[in-house]
């Protein structure tokens, strides 16, 4: 299984090609906070979710872990962020698809915490398309995507704040998500400082142009942007959003 896997993977990136734009990351100040958001065209970046090397099956952890896998393999990591919740052994919550094998099912049940705080949803890639979509209607679209995490809760569901949020909620924490706005676009974003959902939400909705957007993580968010010389360090992680290049 793990050899089946690698050659998977292999196959993919050829596939891929490596030719990318430079990465768009910006500094956007936001209701009283300061928000990194780094932007990527799935037509041309190569954007995958990532979750344990290939050879070893070893959850990586971290993504220093990942850069070095990545380089073995020829290829380097132009941006990273932490890419849904996960068990204590670092394994998906929900949903998990990587190069188009369903390696965990979509979690459609109750619980407590972020995760289960309905509606949650889906990111997802397919093709040169990438998406977010409320669990429910994910389910019912039948996309059969190459890659794709489940997190929750939902911060936008077409273009509505997420119905649970509040504008004066005392429940404040770091924060990252993605969005994908009506171009296409990916847009990852982190915010160092605390901050409330309603307004980490109204972030992609006002700022963006995005209708759906997805929570990622709170107090473990992390990013990765080597243009600006940043690796947060605050593992170990789940799955890793990552995109990625070829050696030159």
């Amino acid at each position: 299984m793990v050899w089946s896997r690698l050659a998977v993977v292999a196959g993919c990136f050829l596939l891929a090609g490596g030719v990318s734009t430079v990465a768009a990351c910006e500094d956007i100040e936001h209701a009283g906070a300061n928000y990194t958001v780094c932007t990527f065209d799935p037509h041309t970046d190569s954007i995958r979710i990532f979750d344990r090397d290939p050879i070893t099956g070893q959850f990586f952890g971290s993504f220093a872990n990942l850069s070095s896998s990545l380089w073995g393999r020829g290829l380097f990591t132009r941006f990273a962020m932490n890419g849904g919740m996960y068990h204590r052994n670092l394994s998906p919550v929900g949903l998990y698809v990587e190069y188009g094998r369903e390696l965990k099912r979509i979690s459609t049940g109750f619980g407590w915490g972020n995760f289960h705080l309905k509606p949650n949803g889906v990111f997802y890639l397919q093709g040169d398309k990438a998406g977010v979509l409320e669990t429910d209607a994910y389910v019912k679209s039948g996309i059969k995507p190459d890659f794709a995490t489940q997190s929750g809760p939902m911060l936008l569901i077409d273009g509505n704040v997420h119905p649970r949020f509040l504008p004066e909620s005392d429940s404040l924490n770091r924060r990252n998500g993605v969005g994908v706005s009506d171009d296409g676009k990916v847009h990852f974003v982190i915010v160092d400082a605390l901050v409330r959902f309603y307004d980490f939400a109204t972030l992609f909705r006002d700022r963006l142009n995005v209708k759906n957007a997805l929570y990622l993580d709170g107090s473990i968010s992390s990013v990765e942007i080597p243009e600006r010389n940043r690796r947060d360090d605050h593992s170990p992680l789940g799955p890793i959003i990552a995109v990625v290049e070829k050696m030159p």
